[in-house]
């Protein structure tokens, strides 16, 4: 039956075979306790012959590398956003500043470990009183360093987004239709 051949069956090819693992895969994800956070700060403005500058804080960010950034920090207990961020760019900075104007809330969400965080940082703009630029004084230590930078290039130094606009809301301010 040299001749023979099997009939052919006909229908739908079925696609090759694969083996796929036959076990879900489960993803534990954790709930993160949530922690609002309220912090105050902003540009301290001196001028010097005419020519504005700003007072900024360099710190170290979480994978160690420096970044420099508007001074603030937290409020504490009992203490409104203008007094907090008063005392915290003295902290931070050794300069006195009086408020001028506020010029912009932040709001933004990071991880910390064990929670998620939701800040809210406010923004003001001081003029300088008095004082001598330094970090010797800053408690926490967080401020590595502190220098004065002119108000229209202080935006090329700045890590954040969010404070560039915050300076850009500043110029705006002081300069109307520039």
């Amino acid at each position: 039956m040299a001749g023979h051949k099997q009939p052919r069956k006909m229908g739908v090819p079925r696609p090759p075979r694969r083996r796929f693992a036959t076990r879900s895969v489960r993803v534990h994800t954790r709930h993160l306790p949530v922690v609002d956070e309220t912090s105050a700060g902003g540009l301290v403005v001196k001028v010097e012959n005419g020519k504005p500058y700003v007072a900024v804080i360099a710190r170290r960010n979480r994978a160690g590398k420096i970044e420099w950034c508007l001074p603030k920090g937290h409020l504490e207990r009992g203490e409104t956003a203008e007094t907090a961020a008063m005392r915290e760019i003295a902290e931070e900075t050794g300069i006195l500043g009086q408020i001028v104007s506020p010029l912009a809330s932040i709001d933004y969400w990071f991880s910390s470990g064990d929670r998620r965080v939701h800040k809210v940082v406010h923004h003001y703009l001081l003029e300088f009183v008095e004082g001598d630029i330094t970090v010797e004084n800053d408690p926490d230590q967080e401020a590595e360093d502190a220098a004065w930078f002119p108000l229209a290039e202080v935006s090329r130094v700045l890590a954040y987004p969010n404070e560039r606009r915050v300076v850009a809301i500043a110029l705006d301010l002081l300069y109307p239709g520039k």
